[in-house]
């Protein structure tokens, strides 16, 4: 196996999909049913993991989304520890990611900018 694949970008990786299974299937709390998983930033220690989600509402109801994500973290975690075979689940915590609204912004400005260039 590649060095540069580590065990934790492993276990992030496991983390993220199972996560994103939980949520899809498990919670039925409206104010995350349309959450996407982007990434997931586990220490090295495995004790702490940063889950980076994004949402098609946009970043006008992310306060209501991690509140929502907060409040289902124990059930989150508890779910975490069925599935994963590991010696400690890391606790979660729930970062708004920025960064597709980000560029679809940039792209708008670089047609916007093509635009009044072809005039």
């Amino acid at each position: 196996m590649p060095k540069d694949f580590s065990r934790s970008l492993r276990v992030a990786d496991q983390i993220q999909r199972e996560l994103a299974e939980l949520l899809h299937n498990e919670i039925k709390d409206p104010r995350i049913s349309q959450i996407t998983i982007t990434a997931v930033e586990v220490s090295r220690d495995y004790t702490y993991a940063k889950v980076y989600y994004t949402t098609l509402d946009g970043q006008e109801k992310s306060n209501a989304i991690e509140r929502g994500l907060e409040h289902a973290g124990g059930f989150l975690r508890s779910s975490l520890s069925k599935r994963i075979n590991l010696r400690q689940v890391p606790q979660l915590t729930f970062v708004y990611d920025k960064s597709i609204e980000r560029g679809a912004h940039l792209s708008k400005l670089i047609d916007e900018a093509i635009a009044q260039e072809n005039k």
